[in-house]
């Protein structure tokens, strides 16, 4: 998971410099959606397959009860809102450019910043967990 959450970071970044060239109205730099698209679509699938699977190590290999942690239930909140910034993610790459699309952006910037302090709330939450 720390290398997902290094994609996450990787995607969140490339993620702020497109907000920031927008938001001083400067040109995109070259590539950068596509950059941004590469990290973050990876990290989405491979973090909410890692949601699916830590219940399932817990259960079977350590005869836990899954959600019952701290990390359990951040995890839970950081899978969601990954899972709703992919999905408004996805929706700005169907939308075209307007107002729809920049409410889509604000939204999709803002839940991108929740999900990352989520996630990092989750890792440091599992530190105890560890064997």
């Amino acid at each position: 998971m720390v290398s997902v959450l290094g994609l996450l970071a990787m995607a969140l970044r490339s993620g702020l410099k497109l907000r920031g060239a927008r938001l001083r109205r400067d040109a995109l730099p070259r590539d950068a959606r596509r950059r941004h698209l590469r990290f973050a679509k990876p990290a989405v699938v491979l973090a909410c397959l890692g949601f699916l699977l830590g219940p399932l190590s817990a259960f079977l290999l350590r005869g836990w009860t899954p959600f019952s942690t701290l990390h359990g239930v951040l995890g839970t909140l950081a899978a969601l809102l990954l899972i709703a910034t992919g999905l408004r993610g996805r929706a700005l790459e169907r939308a075209g450019s307007g107002e729809a699309s920049a409410r889509l952006r604000e939204r999709h910037a803002r839940l991108a910043l929740l999900a990352a302090g989520a996630s990092a709330l989750a890792a440091f939450a599992g530190f105890v967990l560890l064997p």
